[in-house]
């Protein structure tokens, strides 16, 4: 890498963890390109041609929250002996890492503004098959085990993540809500319909 691509990567990563502070501080729609220039000092020509818009740079720091939240599951995921327990884990994650996050004002804000028009759609419908498919992998691990029924694993690992869903969308409706507790109890009532007899 030249002198000339390492500064422009610099660049491109101050303007996205300046962004994201912003984003996290003001919301979506009230952090404008200009906001961004003065806090990074860089002109609004040099983040359009980093980045051609504003909901190019949001996706671009969603794309990276995902990645980070993904990473920081796939650590924890083998302490937990049993699915019972992964699944506690997991409900604890999301809460702690996606409905408690900096960014999940903005993101909502973006989700409600931005999403149909942006190509992002795709990427959140991966995104979701992505976890489904790893939902199905715990799943047919516990049966496997012992620890539930034998099933269709693609079925639960479908419901598995519509109750991930609801817990993520109920949490916009009823933000003061006690999530956790919500959410581990949404999950004892999935594990009681598959226990093992």
């Amino acid at each position: 890498m030249n002198k000339h691509q390492r500064q422009s990567l610099q660049t491109k990563q101050k303007l996205i963890e300046v962004s994201k502070a912003l984003f996290s501080q003001k919301g979506y729609k009230a952090t404008s390109i200009e906001d961004i220039a003065e806090a990074t000092g860089n002109s609004k020509g040099n983040i359009y041609y980093h980045f051609s818009s504003k909901v190019k740079l949001f996706e671009c720091i969603l794309k990276n929250w995902e990645i980070e939240w993904d990473k920081r599951w796939e650590e924890k995921v083998e302490q937990y002996p049993s699915l019972e327990a992964k699944l506690m884990g997991l409900v604890e994650h999301l809460v702690v890492n996606d409905l408690n996050h900096p960014l999940t004002k903005a993101t909502d804000e973006f989700i409600n503004t931005e999403l149909v028009k942006s190509d992002m759609g795709i990427d959140i419908t991966n995104y979701y098959l992505v976890h489904i498919a790893e939902n199905q992998e715990l799943l047919e691990e516990a049966m496997r085990n012992g620890e539930i029924i034998e099933a269709d694993a693609q079925q639960l690992a479908i419901i598995l993540e519509a109750i991930l869903m609801g817990i993520r969308e109920t949490h916009r409706v009823y933000p003061q809500n006690d999530q956790l507790q919500t959410a581990s109890a949404a999950i004892q009532i999935f594990l009681k319909g598959i226990s093992v007899p």
